[in-house]
């Protein structure tokens, strides 16, 4: 796998491999892992509070898994994936041996991209304050989704429940548990193309399908 960390202003914080070595996993998830924080991190919302917030009682945490269905045509947000390129120069200046280093030459840059299939979540530190975005990329993307959902578990970066102060980050998932959850609503299009999403931000489900109704629930 490929991770990225992008901080608030889409500035890539980290990049990083699971593998024994940099060819361990697919070369091209690198970008696609940044793109995926990028993504989550530019198009969600924290709650407001007192003394910070974007001002939506709610906020809203949109991971990259609610795009898929939005973006295709007829889709509410058809041509997103389209804006926001990725600086090519940022995403493949040398060396490649630095690639998922410390030295990585995306870290201090702004990666941009738009990506929409699993794997991207924002990252809520406490308070609801959003603080920047997660990106995972080298499985299936449903699997991508997962492995990412348990990262930002593990860093503590999932403050999204209700607490006495605030009410739960707003979602689309219908799970209050799970509000940035991918979604699996996708029924066959008798006239073909993609599908059908009955709430409009569903995903289509992959060979690595199970285990996202039993991710850890988000944390208040």
């Amino acid at each position: 796998m490929w991770a990225t960390l992008v901080d608030r202003d889409g500035i890539v914080c980290a990049v990083a491999f699971s593998g024994v070595n940099r060819g361990a996993q697919w070369p091209g998830s690198r970008v696609i892992s940044a793109q995926k924080a990028n993504t989550a991190n530019a198009f969600s919302l924290d709650a407001s509070s007192s003394s910070s917030g974007s001002g939506q009682p709610k906020g809203l945490a949109l991971s990259t898994a609610n795009l898929y269905s939005a973006v295709q045509p007829g889709g509410s947000l058809y041509g997103l994936q389209h804006s926001n390129p990725v600086d090519t120069g940022v995403a493949y200046a040398a060396p490649s041996s630095s690639y998922g280093t410390s030295s990585d030459p995306m870290i201090g840059h702004k990666i941009g991209g738009v990506n929409v299939f699993g794997g991207g979540l924002g990252l809520y530190a406490r308070g609801h304050q959003l603080v920047g975005g997660v990106g995972l990329s080298g499985d299936t993307s449903c699997a991508d989704h997962n492995i990412s959902w348990r990262v930002r578990n593990l860093l503590g970066l999932d403050h999204l429940a209700a607490s006495n102060s605030l009410p739960a980050v707003g979602g689309v998932s219908g799970d209050p548990a799970r509000p940035d959850n991918i979604i699996f609503d996708i029924t066959p299009n008798p006239n073909g193309g993609t599908g059908n999403s009955a709430g409009g931000f569903g995903h289509p489900t992959c060979l690595n399908t199970s285990g996202s109704a039993s991710l850890p629930p988000v944390q208040p």
